[in-house]
């Protein structure tokens, strides 16, 4: 017999333009089990709680980022920030960028993060943006799975891009053309 009780909450991508408390609960604790998983956009171990959530309010403040948060059941599991050029940026003001892109560990496996990135894509070339950005560390095998299987390609690498703990580990930039560029 089905449960007719119980709701089954269906993924969502949605930007989040303020916290409730226990949204921005979920984010942190989404944020640790990323830091702890090796995926912790440059945290190598995962900060007092006070130092997080002091984070995640300040990203809601300047006006050239947009976060976006995947949800599962309710909760908060992952996250990612389009980052825009600021106004005086004119000469790369056609490019925006991808930042803290990251799904929780236990919430992989359900599509969240093609939705993230596919929302922050769909609201760069709304904005106007001709060019998406994005830099990964070369042991993120999924983020660099999910860039090129997306249309991203790599245009270059970066030595020694960041310290993981044990080593320096190379970085990887990748680009999508958001629009058609006519050859010159």
């Amino acid at each position: 017999m089905p449960d007719r009780g119980r709701t089954i909450q269906q993924p969502v991508i949605e930007a989040v333009e303020e916290f409730d408390p226990s949204d921005l609960d979920d984010l942190c604790e989404a944020a640790e089990e990323a830091i702890l998983d090796g995926n912790g956009f440059g945290w190598l171990t995962p900060p007092p709680r006070s130092v997080q959530e002091s984070f995640w309010k300040g990203v809601l403040m300047v006006p050239v980022r947009e976060l976006y948060c995947a949800r599962f059941e309710g909760r908060i599991v992952g996250s990612g920030q389009l980052v825009k050029p600021f106004s005086n940026n004119e000469a790369s003001g056609h490019i925006a960028q991808i930042s803290t892109f990251f799904i929780a560990p236990y919430a992989r496996g359900y599509g969240l993060a093609i939705g993230l990135l596919a929302v922050m894509e769909k609201s760069a070339k709304e904005q106007g943006f001709k060019i998406l950005e994005a830099d990964v560390r070369e042991t993120q095998t999924a983020a660099i799975s999910l860039m090129e299987s997306n249309g991203f390609e790599r245009w270059a690498v970066k030595e020694r891009y960041a310290w993981n703990g044990e080593r320096y580990v190379d970085g990887f930039y990748y680009k999508k053309n958001l629009v058609e560029f006519d050859e010159i």
